[in-house]
């Protein structure tokens, strides 16, 4: 029987301490570039995924800042094949910026599958839009949007039934893949094929990096939101207006309606942008954007998270008009303020529903008792048959080591899930008796294939060995500690805990009773904190031999301290 106590772990569900208000992220760990949409009282979030599968996590929540994962748009693999390829999409390509919308008892997804080849031929762009009536699944088979150039596509359903996308493209060409300059087309969601004439509509206000778009219609006019400045601390998000959904857009002289390029870098979050709004049914605003945190030398392991932030409509001033040979009026568009009163994210903000205090659960835990995966799990591409099983040792998660290590676009033998937090706990359970001397498993730190950290059992003739190895940015692979396991019988504990910036190691070979410190190590040497975020997780692989040899983990316990 599976101990439900495990030493030494403690599981953490408290309502937030601030009374009143709610503390951002509202969702932690790698979520970025987050969409929202409304269906009566409930409310949905996508985010970009890349190369993990499964892609386009969906958030749900009743009251905007208590959120609970209920599915992904992208959940079976005949919807990641062909031209929708994340089997062996490169690393930082796959799903980048989606726009989830709700019309007419449908849920939309409208996003962009990076990919490359790899052989220097020039990469595909592939937009397209999945649906579902639920969701939480199940969701559509990709519809391919052709001749649609760039990324970071928008669906908008207008008021006279029309249905328009909106995308990027590269400055001075409005059918070259990239970023730079706004485009609009009708859409014809029957045949899903663009229709009619396209038009480059703006380029943003700097003329930096111009994308992310979404447009909204409110007072009586078109309003274009766009992220600008690129994904670092001059990210900030810009708008502009128009009469006419084709243009010509008016900006706004109060841009950038979000950024934090103008705090000090000392600020709790930076790198505010690429967001989205969302209207409630008392008629108030709130937008979401991602941001990063400075937990860790101005960066953070979670990369780019969900933040919410109130907002209201001011008029403002955006050109003069002559009324008469002498004399001129303003012409006033409303546009919106995000955060009113100080203009920036802050850390700390009134709940929206007061009734609806914020609860924070810290937990992540699982004993492998389902016949399915907990939905929290992801795989770096969409993985190989038979890397994992529930039911070959039930109540364990099987994982079978694959030829491959990791690697660039290969499926290696790996399952995890998103650090949440800078501070945590991290345990798991593993009964691993290799018959092969070069089949090695453990857990994982995982940023990305140029950067991870390892600490793997393997034996060498009857011995068994525990090995932590780090793998740098553009370094290779690095042994840090090896020591012999001499009463390892099978079975381990490994134990991680991240505390101000540092990972101290420890495992056990007696169920818990008792931990052997392994090393400790500064987290700022370990990752390079790239913008997609860091997984816990399982790692196994036989390093190029045949093998049948496997690792049964038997728990995952996650623990995390919001600092």
């Amino acid at each position: 029987m599976k101990k439900l106590l495990i030493l030494s772990f403690q599981v953490f569900v408290f309502l937030i301490a601030k009374e009143g208000f709610y503390i951002n992220p509202i969702i932690s760990g790698a979520h970025p570039d987050p969409s929202i949409c409304r269906a009566g009282d409930d409310y949905y979030i996508v985010n970009s995924s890349f190369e993990y599968f499964p892609g386009l996590p969906i958030h749900h929540s009743k009251d905007l800042v208590n959120w609970e994962l209920i599915g992904h748009g992208l959940h079976r693999e005949d919807q990641c094949n062909g031209d929708m390829n994340l089997v062996d999409v490169q690393s930082d390509g796959g799903i980048h910026a989606p726009t989830i919308r709700y019309h007419k008892g449908t849920f939309y997804i409208i996003t962009t599958n990076v990919y490359n080849s790899g052989d220097g031929k020039p990469g595909l762009m592939r937009n397209f839009v999945i649906t579902a009536k639920d969701p939480s699944g199940p969701w559509s088979e990709p519809h391919i949007i052709e001749g649609a150039p760039g990324i970071d596509p928008d669906i908008f359903f207008d008021t006279d039934g029309k249905v328009y996308f909106t995308g990027t493209h590269s400055p001075g060409d409005m059918n070259a893949n990239g970023i730079g300059e706004i485009w609009i087309q009708e859409l014809d969601i029957k045949k899903w094929k663009l229709t009619g004439d396209r038009k480059t509509v703006w380029d943003g206000v700097f003329g930096c990096c111009t994308e992310g778009p979404h447009i909204y219609k409110e007072h009586g006019l078109y309003y274009l939101l766009v992220a600008e400045g690129g994904t670092g601390k001059n990210h900030a998000v810009m708008m502009a207006a128009s009469k006419d959904i084709f243009g010509p857009y008016e900006e706004n002289q109060r841009n950038p309606v979000l950024t934090t390029r103008h705090v000090t870098n000392d600020y709790f979050v930076n790198s505010t942008g690429h967001a989205d709004m969302i209207q409630l049914p008392d008629g108030r605003w709130y937008m979401v954007s991602l941001g990063k945190r400075n937990d860790l030398d101005g960066d953070a392991n979670m990369g780019r998270e969900t933040y919410l932030i109130p907002m209201n409509w001011e008029p403002t001033i955006v050109k003069w008009q002559q009324v008469s040979e002498t004399k001129w009026e303003p012409v006033r568009y409303l546009f919106p303020i995000a955060a009113p009163m100080t203009g920036k994210v802050e850390r700390f903000f009134p709940l929206p529903f007061p009734e609806k205090p914020q609860y924070i659960d810290n937990s992540y835990i699982d004993d492998f008792t389902s016949s399915n995966l907990k939905l929290n799990w992801t795989f770096i591409r969409v993985p190989k048959k038979n890397t994992i099983s529930l039911t070959d040792n039930p109540g364990h998660l099987r994982l079978y080591p694959k030829s491959t290590t990791i690697e660039n676009r290969k499926n290696f033998s790996m399952i995890g899930f998103r650090q949440r937090e800078s501070d945590f706990d991290y345990q798991v359970k593993m009964n691993f008796m290799p018959k092969k001397n070069k089949v090695e498993s453990g857990i994982i730190h995982y940023q990305k294939e140029r950067n991870y950290l390892t600490s793997v059992v393997y034996k060498v003739g009857k011995k068994f060995f525990l090995e932590q190895k780090l793998k740098e940015k553009d370094k290779n692979i690095t042994s840090l500690k090896k020591v012999h396991l001499k009463k390892y019988s099978g079975n381990i504990i490994f134990k991680t805990a991240s505390r101000e910036d540092r990972y101290t190691f420890y495992y056990s070979l007696d169920n818990g009773e008792s931990f052997t410190s392994f090393t400790s190590l500064d987290a700022i040497k370990i990752l390079d904190r790239n913008y997609t975020g860091a997984l816990l997780g399982m790692y196994a692989t036989s390093n190029g031999v045949s093998s049948k040899d496997y690792a049964d983990f038997d728990w995952v316990r996650y623990n995390d301290f919001i600092r």
